[in-house]
């Protein structure tokens, strides 16, 4: 009777474990459209989010957080133009995307921003707390994902808003 209990047990486990590994992997992200991509970076001349063109666009998201974004795509625009006219990130960290997801290497594209790789600031507080960001190579491969910002670590926290930071929605109280 004991066998059956324990064997009972494990495949209780096993299945519960498959189901988890399932929704943390599959079951949450959706497939963003490519007819509405929407990249834009962040103007250092007006502090405003501008569109800007790209192809080959793929990216995934989920609605069950801010910071599932993914994003890999091209850009006809050069680092040196870019840097000109928009804002560089200083802090990025790109989050790791799922596995099946395999045009986004969080790693590679950490270690490629120390040596040739930019981060630009596409839209500050695209969700409360969150950025994207967006890195660009220098043959035009570029990538997308939220972070999470100063104010947002600080809030998320449950500390108070600090003074420099926009007020936090209602809806996120």
């Amino acid at each position: 009777m004991a066998r059956f209990i324990l064997a009972g047990m494990l495949v209780i486990a096993l299945i519960a474990g498959a189901a988890l590994y399932y929704l943390q992997v599959y079951a949450f992200y959706d497939e963003v459209n490519a007819e509405v991509a929407d990249v834009r970076l962040t103007s250092v001349s007006s502090g405003q989010a501008e569109s800007v063109s790209v192809a080959a666009y793929q990216a995934v998201d989920a609605d069950s957080s801010p910071i599932r974004y993914r994003a890999c795509f091209t850009m006809p625009l050069s680092q040196a133009m870019l840097t000109e006219t928009y804002v560089v990130y200083d802090a990025p960290e790109p989050r790791v995307a799922p596995g099946w997801f395999d045009c986004f290497d969080a790693a590679q594209i950490g270690e490629d921003l120390q040596t040739q790789a930019i981060a630009f600031l596409g839209v500050e507080n695209i969700h409360y707390g969150i950025d994207r960001i967006v890195a660009v190579y220098p043959d035009g491969r570029a990538f997308a994902w939220h972070q999470i910002n100063e104010c947002g670590a600080v809030v998320f926290d449950g500390d108070p808003v600090p003074a420099h930071c926009p007020p936090v929605p209602e809806s996120q109280n």
